[in-house]
């Protein structure tokens, strides 16, 4: 499932309300830095000269949309891969900023990132003008994470992707899509005892604001995969939501 215009929607967001997304990547094909098993836009495609849209166009399209007078819980950047990957990042997010104040003031930015662009300085700078910092950690081991995210960087840790989160001392979302599944012969399973302990280690490290705990809902590039219970899912939040976090839970 790609998205074919720079500005789309609204939506209804099971997680945001009434959403206008904002799309950064190309409109023919997914560009991540991350090649999920469960993501709904599929698989990375190999593209050695990707066509991202303008500063000037994004800023564009946005206002056109917005001067529609459309009723708008939330602006909210993902799309077809990774937003933070844009060069013009931060001043897309500026102007971004602007336009909400002008005419849709009551509508939150959100950026939902998988976190790996975080070391660099403008792209936190970026986030920390946005309302909602929706990041993800999709596992407390590395090797749950590469086997479940696939990094195009093989190299990439959860420690290090916690030292990057933590910049935000505790002001963002955690996001983390929680599943069981096979690929390539390989057993995915970020409910396991261990898996969840170490996660929960994660949190422990980063108190963020809110944790926002989901499970796949669309189609996925990888077939074998499975949807985990409500009922799990409230198992798994319940240690959390004891010690006073703010979960909220998709499923």
């Amino acid at each position: 499932m790609l998205f074919n215009e720079i500005a789309y929607g609204p939506i209804h967001s099971r997680r945001l309300g009434t959403s206008l997304g904002v799309e950064l990547m190309p409109l023919e094909h997914k560009l991540c830095t991350f090649n999920c098993v469960y993501c709904e836009c599929g698989w990375n495609e190999p593209v050695h000269h990707p066509q991202l849209p303008t500063r000037e166009q994004v800023r564009a399209a946005l206002e056109a949309r917005l001067k529609e007078g459309l009723d708008l819980d939330v602006i909210t950047f993902s799309g077809n891969g990774e937003p933070t990957l844009h060069p013009d990042f931060l001043g897309i997010i500026q102007d971004t900023c602007a336009l909400r104040d002008q005419y849709c003031p009551k509508a939150k930015v959100s950026v939902l990132s998988n976190s790996t662009q975080l070391g660099r300085p403008d792209v936190v700078q970026a986030l920390r003008l946005c309302d909602n910092r929706i990041l993800k950690l999709d596992a407390g081991t590395d090797t749950m994470m590469r086997q479940i995210d696939l990094p195009v960087n093989g190299n990439l840790t959860v420690a290090q992707i916690i030292e990057w989160l933590q910049q935000f001392d505790g002001d963002f979302t955690l996001q983390t899509c929680f599943l069981r599944g096979r690929h390539n012969g390989v057993i995915l399973d970020n409910t396991s005892t261990f898996e969840l302990s170490s996660w929960y280690a994660a949190v422990e490290k980063l108190h963020p604001k809110q944790i926002m705990i989901y499970v796949i809902d669309r189609k996925t590039p990888e077939e074998n995969l499975s949807k985990i219970s409500r009922k799990e899912m409230e198992t798994i939040a319940a240690p959390l939501i004891a010690k006073g976090y703010n979960v909220s839970i998709s499923a």
